[in-house]
């Protein structure tokens, strides 16, 4: 019977108008809404000011200092009804339909936007809509002011881009091979991917299903199968899921208590996917030839082939509908046969990991 680690070796290819505004002070007989009085009551307070105010209402909004709710009006004489309603009321030029006017004119000359140009929004509290423009680029400030319509410029430091996730069990993409992600994890300062040892022992730079992770941070293989990518990446997030394929939605990691010797189990991985099985021995000793020889590995019949080295291996998720919670078993290592003709894995705890780098499993 042939054991080894399960890890594919093959290269990859891989405003601008002035506005004079003020704050009226709210009436004493009636307290003021702030964050405390919940989403429900202040979106039913905001709409029917929204209502009731009709072509006066210029937005409401949450003060960033005491949590208050301010309500917009281009109308002095409507503040008391803003007031017995529990909002502040703040006298502004602008009404909401004609800042969403001017924001419509904007989205109308999107297709010739400069990428210097992050994104244009109506700003409530300032009573404006704000271009955003990265680093103040001349030819963002152009197309901003070149619209005709009254906005304020606001320098970004950077641009916006799509966010992807690293899920368990998705694809990890080293220079010599590819293998699967098994837990996402943190420390102080920053956020790792967990994966398999002789995985992380190619090292470099490396990439998930949608780009680039970041870089081997550590790896300890024989003796022990882990090592973890720390993330560099600013659009990559760590979410604590596990994929399951096509066997339904992901599964949420709540914690890392261990299953026993009998207990249910499943793993994922790019090359099968998911498949579950049973625990059938603890902390066992592996020796994968070549003087790799691996201790405190848990044996189970849950099948894995080449390419799934790395992936998570969970509690099996409960039946019935909603979020399925799962506990964090450790990575998938080796093992023999294949799963066509069944066969035995094995699995790295991740608890060992965990205590070795001071790390925490992500959450929600």
């Amino acid at each position: 019977m042939i054991r080894r680690p399960l890890r594919t070796m093959t290269a990859l290819l891989g405003a601008a108008a002035a506005v004079t505004a003020f704050a009226t002070p709210a009436s004493a007989a009636t307290p003021v809404l702030n964050e405390s009085a919940g989403p429900v009551t202040l979106a039913a307070t905001q709409q029917r000011l929204g209502v009731s105010l009709g072509a006066a209402f210029a937005g409401s909004w949450l003060d960033k200092t005491t949590g208050e709710l301010v309500v917009g009006t281009t109308d002095r004489s409507h503040s008391a009804r803003i007031r017995a309603a529990g909002a502040i009321p703040k006298v502004v030029r602008h009404n909401i339909a004609e800042l969403k006017k001017i924001q419509s004119t904007l989205d109308n000359r999107s297709a010739g936007v400069p990428a210097s140009v992050a994104g244009w929004y109506v700003d409530a509290p300032t009573n404006e809509v704000v271009v955003s423009v990265v680093g103040g680029a001349p030819e963002g400030r152009a197309w901003a002011t070149a619209a005709g319509v009254p906005v304020r410029v606001a320098q970004v430091k950077s641009a916006p881009r799509p966010l992807w996730a690293v899920i368990g069990g998705q694809g990890l993409y080293f220079s010599g091979g590819a293998c699967s992600v098994g837990f996402n994890a943190y420390d102080d300062d920053d956020h790792y991917v967990i994966t398999a040892g002789h995985c992380t022992e190619l090292g470099g730079t490396v990439r998930g299903v949608d780009g680039t992770i970041g870089k081997v941070a550590r790896s300890s293989f024989p003796g022990n199968d882990y090592g973890t990518v720390r993330v560099t990446q600013s659009d990559v997030s760590t979410p604590p899921r596990v994929d399951r394929y096509e066997d339904g939605s992901d599964v949420r990691i709540e914690g890392a208590d261990v299953v026993g010797v009998g207990g249910r189990i499943c793993r994922s991985g790019i090359t099968t996917h998911w498949r579950c099985g049973r625990v059938e021995a603890l902390d066992q000793t592996v020796n994968y030839g070549d003087g790799n020889i691996v201790q405190g590995l848990t044996q189970t019949d849950a099948c894995a082939e080449p390419g799934d080295s790395g992936g998570s291996f969970v509690s099996r998720p409960s039946s019935g509908s909603g979020t399925k919670l799962v506990q964090a078993q450790g990575m998938t290592s080796g093992g023999s046969g294949d799963c066509d003709e069944g066969g035995t894995t094995f699995f790295q705890p991740v608890k060992e990991v965990l205590d070795r780098y001071d790390l925490t499993l992500e959450k929600d």
